[in-house]
């Protein structure tokens, strides 16, 4: 018999019943975990330059789980602009939604110096994120006016897995969205942040890129509840590694109320992907201390020297 699609949550956000003892045991290690791996980049000069390569790998585990497939190096090939006779169109049309994922980082991080998180901001990101890719015909940067739903390609609305929130409610539901992620009053960042996520999914608020942006959300707000000293963190991995389990933990929000279920799986992928991120920073100052040597013996110049003392002592702290 054909399951029925979940339905949007209507008048139940924000949540009035997640159950903070359960949460009690899982707040702890995710904020230490998240510390751990701030403190590391709060050490390091340059972490934009020597963090590129974790940032593009977010944004193409984060496309990915859209549907494209490309390679990090496939990216790091067209943006230098010498990719072989073999690069095909619809993997350039796939690093260029990898491309456009920095470009609306970058954005969101340099606007949110001046104001903080907000609808204006996001519809702006989903401009840049929409720019000469799949999606560019769909109203980007404006919100839906049709009811959209969430299923297999091709699939009826009867057929869906998930059908987000009506756009006559959509608004009203962003404003409280809104509201909700710049409320300073909630119990946890954390596990505010864990429902700012949730939430967004499930109103589903743009005709396409709604996955991509919610992901990009949850470093931009670490950023803003200065968790993270910079908007550094990368949550896809963890995402991908657990699709099935967290596609039906969104579901699960909707159907069976199950905001605490949904919390505790966040709150896990937090201090797992904070760890797997603070081993990936830490193998690349590795690196970049060996190149070090490497430069030095290859130049016979100890002119590179001052730009490498700084990763000594960040080494020593981990």
């Amino acid at each position: 018999m054909r399951k029925s699609p979940v339905r949007y949550h209507l008048g139940k956000f924000p949540p009035t019943n997640i159950d903070l003892e359960r949460l009690f045991p899982l707040i702890g290690p995710a904020t230490i975990a998240l510390g751990r791996y701030d403190g590391l980049l709060s050490a390091i000069p340059n972490k934009h330059v020597l963090l590129s390569p974790l940032t593009t790998q977010e944004a193409v585990l984060s496309s990915k789980i859209e549907g494209t497939n490309v390679t990090i190096g496939e990216v790091l090939e067209i943006e230098a602009g010498g990719e072989s006779e073999r690069m095909t169109q619809p993997k350039r049309d796939d690093a260029e939604e990898v491309l456009n994922y920095r470009k609306a980082m970058m954005a969101c991080t340099k606007e949110m110096e001046q104001r903080p998180l907000s609808q204006h901001i996001l519809r702006a990101a989903h401009d840049i994120l929409m720019r000469g890719v799949r999606g560019r015909n769909k109203s980007p940067g404006q919100y839906r006016k049709e009811q959209n739903w969430i299923g297999s390609k091709g699939c009826t609305i009867e057929e869906a897995s998930f059908v987000p929130i009506p756009p006559e409610h959509l608004q009203n539901g962003m404003d409280d969205w809104e509201r909700y992620i710049q409320s300073e009053n909630v119990f946890d960042a954390l596990v505010q942040l864990a429902v700012m996520h949730v939430e967004f999914e499930a109103l589903h608020p743009f005709e396409d890129g709604n996955g991509r942006l919610g992901r990009m959300l949850i470093p931009l707000f670490l950023y803003q509840r200065k968790l993270l000293s910079s908007p550094d963190f990368y949550m896809s991995g963890y995402l991908e590694e657990n699709r099935d389990e967290y596609l039906e933990c969104l579901r699960a929000v909707s159907r069976d109320d199950a905001w605490t279920d949904w919390c505790i799986f966040f709150l896990k992928g937090i201090t797992e992907q904070a760890n797997a991120n603070d081993r990936k920073a830490r193998a690349i100052l590795q690196l970049y201390e060996r190149l070090k040597t490497h430069v030095v013996d290859v130049t016979h110049s100890q002119q590179v020297l001052p730009g490498f003392q700084w990763v000594a002592p960040v080494l020593q702290a981990g």
